[in-house]
């Protein structure tokens, strides 16, 4: 492996530690043992949300509504729980509203022919609309099982109940992406479409398969965030969007250049973490956070796009 492609693969998880090196220096308390757990959290719910993003991406897809599905299953919960619904069942229906609004993004997608830009912010639209109507646009508050906060508040020995379902999340995902047979239909899927059914995928199912894990993680995000929080409104996902999208994003210009992967997602989402912590220790301002977003959004896609073209220009 020469330079280049030392720097393809491994150019921004190297300007990652780079950052990182940069902020234990300069930011008070950035590296403390304190904050640093505190950022795995924050990494956890993200890194869940943009892995599922990106098995949407994989087959090249796009689901623009998980963030807003987020925020419907959290108050789905969040209502079944201060009904006095037992808090394990309340969650299963939560993840079930979930699957269930990433199988109509696949229906729209692959038998209605409704392009995914348009079919997930269509049901983005509506899944914030049943958000509203089930709150009347108020949070759910009240008194939460202790079970169930544990699962966002809780220890086992020294880690955080919420970092060992990442890592849990992390695992499956990766082995089912790179792994598996289904993970190699799905990548087959998203690189030719046309190929892959010629060699016998269905790629119908593969795809609806992609949007359907999109949707079970933001079922999985709501739960423990609404654990985290001790309430479920009907937004409280959409801060998530963009910062999973660029996540997914910045991802794709690691490991296996230009192309959507599990371990870049969840770096890219550490990445932006660690980015959002550190610029509020030095004292930034709210919208410099913005700005290094949509710098990070534009430069990822920018170098995803010059990989590609080197790639078709070296063929």
């Amino acid at each position: 492996m020469n330079a280049k492609q030392i720097i393809e693969k491994y150019g921004t998880l190297l300007a990652g530690v780079a950052v990182f090196i940069f902020l234990a220096i300069f930011a008070n308390n950035f590296a403390s043992g304190a904050n640093l757990l505190n950022v795995l959290k924050q990494v956890s719910f993200l890194s869940i949300l943009a892995m599922g993003f990106t098995f949407a991406l994989i087959t090249s897809e796009l689901d623009l509504s998980f963030a807003n599905v987020c925020s419907l299953c959290a108050v789905i919960i969040g209502f079944l729980i201060m009904s006095d619904v037992h808090w394990a069942l309340a969650s299963v229906v939560g993840l079930i509203a979930g699957v269930l609004a990433g199988m109509i993004n696949g229906f729209l997608i692959t038998v209605l022919k409704v392009p995914s830009l348009i079919a997930t912010l269509g049901t983005s639209a509506m899944a914030n609309g049943f958000a509203f109507m089930i709150t009347g646009g108020v949070a759910f508050v009240g008194r939460w099982d202790p079970n169930f906060l544990f699962l966002a508040r809780g220890k086992i020995g020294p880690i955080p109940v919420l970092v060992l379902v990442m890592l849990v999340a992390l695992i499956v995902a990766v082995v089912l992406s790179t792994q598996t047979k289904t993970g190699i239909q799905l990548q087959a899927t998203g690189e030719n479409e046309e190929a892959a059914r010629r060699a016998g995928i269905n790629t119908r199912r593969r795809k609806v398969l992609g949007l359907t894990i999109s949707g079970l993680s933001a079922g999985v995000t709501a739960i423990l965030l609404t654990a985290n929080l001790s309430s479920a409104a009907p937004q409280m996902g959409g801060d998530y969007m963009l910062l999973a999208i660029a996540a997914a994003l910045l991802g794709m210009t690691m490991f296996t250049p230009a192309k959507p992967n599990i371990l870049g997602s969840f770096v890219g989402s550490l990445i932006i973490v660690m980015l959002s912590n550190g610029l509020v220790l030095l004292g930034a301002q709210y919208y410099i956070q913005d700005i290094v977003l949509g710098i990070i959004i534009i430069a990822s896609v920018a170098i995803s796009a010059t990989v590609l073209k080197q790639a078709a220009f070296s063929l």
